[in-house]
Protein backbone atom coordinates (compact mmCIF):
# COMPACT_ATOMS: atom_id res chain seq x y z
CA UNK A 1 0.00 0.00 0.00
CA UNK A 2 1.30 3.45 -0.96
CA UNK A 3 0.20 6.53 0.97
CA UNK A 4 0.63 10.17 -0.07
CA UNK A 5 -0.24 13.68 0.92
CA UNK A 6 -1.60 15.78 -1.93
CA UNK A 7 -1.24 19.53 -1.48
CA UNK A 8 -3.81 21.46 -3.49
CA UNK A 9 -4.20 25.07 -4.51
CA UNK A 10 -7.69 26.17 -5.52
CA UNK A 11 -9.44 29.13 -7.06
CA UNK A 12 -10.35 31.80 -4.52
CA UNK A 13 -13.31 30.74 -2.38
CA UNK A 14 -13.37 27.13 -3.62
CA UNK A 15 -11.35 25.33 -0.91
CA UNK A 16 -14.28 24.01 1.13
CA UNK A 17 -16.17 22.75 -1.93
CA UNK A 18 -13.04 21.11 -3.37
CA UNK A 19 -12.25 19.37 -0.05
CA UNK A 20 -15.83 18.12 0.26
CA UNK A 21 -15.88 16.70 -3.27
CA UNK A 22 -12.46 15.07 -2.96
CA UNK A 23 -13.39 13.47 0.38
CA UNK A 24 -15.91 11.28 -1.49
CA UNK A 25 -13.34 9.85 -3.94
CA UNK A 26 -12.39 6.23 -3.35
CA UNK A 27 -8.78 6.04 -2.13
CA UNK A 28 -8.94 9.37 -0.29
CA UNK A 29 -8.73 8.90 3.47
CA UNK A 30 -8.95 12.58 4.48
CA UNK A 31 -9.43 15.91 2.72
CA UNK A 32 -9.27 19.11 4.74
CA UNK A 33 -9.24 22.78 3.82
CA UNK A 34 -6.35 24.60 5.50
CA UNK A 35 -4.66 28.00 5.61
CA UNK A 36 -1.24 28.77 4.18
CA UNK A 37 0.29 28.35 0.74
CA UNK A 38 -2.05 25.43 -0.01
CA UNK A 39 -5.82 25.45 0.34
CA UNK A 40 -6.57 21.73 0.74
CA UNK A 41 -4.46 18.85 2.05
CA UNK A 42 -5.49 15.32 1.12
CA UNK A 43 -4.25 11.99 2.43
CA UNK A 44 -4.73 9.20 -0.10
CA UNK A 45 -3.77 5.57 -0.54
CA UNK A 46 -3.47 3.12 -3.40
CA UNK A 47 -2.12 -0.38 -3.94
CA UNK A 48 0.91 0.90 -5.88
CA UNK A 49 2.52 4.06 -7.25
CA UNK A 50 0.89 3.67 -10.68
CA UNK A 51 -2.59 3.49 -9.16
CA UNK A 52 -1.77 6.47 -6.95
CA UNK A 53 -0.81 8.44 -10.05
CA UNK A 54 -4.06 7.45 -11.75
CA UNK A 55 -6.02 8.56 -8.67
CA UNK A 56 -4.36 11.96 -8.70
CA UNK A 57 -4.45 12.61 -12.45
CA UNK A 58 -7.76 11.01 -13.42
CA UNK A 59 -9.88 11.71 -10.34
CA UNK A 60 -8.50 14.43 -8.06
CA UNK A 61 -7.16 16.84 -10.70
CA UNK A 62 -10.51 16.73 -12.50
CA UNK A 63 -12.32 18.33 -9.56
CA UNK A 64 -13.57 21.78 -10.54
CA UNK A 65 -11.76 24.65 -8.83
CA UNK A 66 -8.29 23.08 -8.53
CA UNK A 67 -5.44 25.12 -9.99
CA UNK A 68 -2.39 23.08 -8.89
CA UNK A 69 -1.49 19.88 -7.04
CA UNK A 70 1.70 18.59 -5.45
CA UNK A 71 1.83 14.89 -4.56
CA UNK A 72 4.12 13.86 -1.68
CA UNK A 73 4.40 10.06 -1.30
CA UNK A 74 5.04 8.83 2.23
CA UNK A 75 8.36 7.02 2.66
CA UNK A 76 9.52 4.86 5.55
CA UNK A 77 13.26 5.30 6.11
Amino acid sequence: MVHAYILIQTEVGKAAAVAAEIADIQGVTTAEDVTGPYDVIVRAQADNVDLLGQLVVARIQNVDGITRTLTCPVVHL
